[in-house]
């Protein structure tokens, strides 16, 4: 399973947990978030990023211009997108995937053929801490599935047998919003990899 740590905000801990296995680390470009970070500071993260790591940029309803301008100056690899208007996609420069924000199990057997991040619906975006219920995954093909959600080491063992792509975490390994903790960045990926 494949492993996304959200809520990068400094090289320190982009290192830590490229360092403990993580895959992918994510860069979160909406401005209300605690953990925002603007593309010029991704940028020096991402260009001081070991190889094989991919960086992903989180957006929340932005347009298409604005997301292929801040791909361009932070450098990452991947757009993360929420967004009501399903326009945008075909006028983006980057590789994206799009984030379901679930209500019910309804919500999941969308889009079924393509992947896609699932993450808790709240009022507020990112990094809540809400987990899903995950009998909503029961007896469906979860290969192409990227969860999200109040994601822990203790309650991560309880994904084995769902088959997910990958697991996307933020709060789940930070000691405040915005810094993470190396000890459970790595206690979590050993975690999954035991699994």
């Amino acid at each position: 399973m494949k492993i996304k740590i959200c809520g990068i905000t400094n090289l320190e801990d982009a290192i830590d947990a490229a360092y403990a296995g993580a895959d992918a680390l994510g860069f979160v470009f909406y401005k209300p978030s605690p953990r925002y970070i603007s593309p010029s500071d991704a940028r020096k993260i991402i260009d001081a990023l070991p190889p094989f790591i991919q960086a992903v940029g989180l957006f929340v309803n932005e347009t298409s211009e604005f997301i292929n301008q801040v791909a361009h100056e932070s450098n990452i690899d991947l757009a993360q997108i929420i967004s009501d208007d399903d326009s945008i996609y075909e006028k983006l420069d980057i590789r994206y995937i799009k984030v379901v924000r679930a209500k019910s199990k309804e919500d999941i057997l969308k889009n079924q053929d393509t992947f896609r991040l699932i993450d808790a619906f709240v009022e507020g975006f990112g990094g809540m801490g809400t987990r899903l219920n995950l009998e909503w995954f029961d007896d469906i093909d979860c290969s192409k599935i990227i969860l999200a959600g109040g994601l822990n080491q203790e309650n991560v063992k309880e994904l084995k047998g769902y088959n997910f792509y990958s697991v996307d975490i933020s709060s789940g390994v930070e000691i405040s919003k915005g810094k993470k903790d190396k000890d459970m960045m790595q206690e979590f990926v050993r975690t999954i990899n035991a699994l």
